[in-house]
């Protein structure tokens, strides 16, 4: 079966699924949690979805992973995320806005295949292990830009006092708490990430530093997210303002591979 067919099918039944969601939980407003057939349904997408990734990435002649391969990773952990933190938490109302995330992005490498890496740094362990890194903490900024937005919801809605499908979510400090969970986790891998990416210039290039971007938004991210926790544990921030906090460093992390890799491949077809 052509990898094209996969990834149709794979798009397919993430909107079936959103649409679903979307019907029962949104319009509806039904609560519970997952059935155990959603959350088996759920599955089959995310392992199709998993495996293309694999096989396009990992299991390819030449590492092939430019701007859709990132988006589409991210995507993937989020979805992953969201299935394994739903096992401790009704999350309903989060999947339409996770699965449609997912859906618009699976077939991205199938029509932007990326520029193959020259050199032999492409297949090296360190490389890879710094590439899982970054994608992880990138997956786990989506799940926390995911709870941010919803917290956001439920802000109104409590506001307006037109609670809607937000009635169904956790309470507003729940949200809050899985926010900070996610982005102190994710600050784990994205400093893990810089920390390799420096050991590896330095070994490849023989600077520790490469002033380009990339570095510089991941490092703005980087800090941006490092104050939000500081805030978090120093003065007690919460609310619109973690929120805020929390959409200017996801903005900077794009722009520092997704964005800048969009620029060369297909802006100035360079790898």
């Amino acid at each position: 079966m052509p990898d094209i067919v996969i990834h149709v099918i794979a798009c397919a039944a993430y909107v079936g699924l959103a649409w679903h969601f979307w019907s029962t939980r949104w319009r509806h407003q039904a609560s519970g949690g997952l059935r155990g057939w959603e959350r088996a349904a759920i599955l089959v997408p995310l392992l199709l979805h998993g495996w293309l990734l694999y096989d396009g990435i990992f299991a390819a002649p030449e590492l092939r992973f430019g701007f859709a391969q990132a988006l589409s990773v991210m995507t993937w952990l989020a979805v992953l995320a969201y299935w394994s933190e739903s096992l401790l938490y009704n999350l309903d109302g989060m999947e339409p806005l996770v699965l449609l995330a997912a859906a618009a992005t699976v077939t991205l490498p199938a029509f932007f295949p990326g520029l193959a890496s020259s050199g032999a740094h492409a297949q090296a362990t360190e490389f890879k292990l710094h590439l899982v890194l970054a994608m992880a903490a990138y997956g786990l900024f989506v799940i926390a830009l995911v709870h941010a937005l919803l917290m956001l919801a439920v802000e109104r809605g409590l506001h307006s006092k037109r609670i809607g499908f937000a009635g169904n979510l956790p309470p507003l400090l729940t949200l809050e708490h899985l926010l900070f969970r996610a982005i102190g986790a994710a600050f784990i891998l994205l400093t893990l990430t810089l920390v390799t990416g420096i050991a590896f210039s330095e070994t490849l290039f023989g600077r520790a530093w490469r002033s380009d971007h990339k570095t510089i938004f991941a490092v703005l991210s980087w800090l941006t997210f490092g104050w939000l926790l500081v805030g978090r544990w120093r003065y007690g921030w919460r609310g619109r303002t973690a929120v805020r906090w929390t959409l200017g460093g996801f903005v900077l992390l794009v722009l520092a591979y997704v964005g800048s890799r969009f620029v060369l491949e297909v802006l100035l077809h360079r790898a």
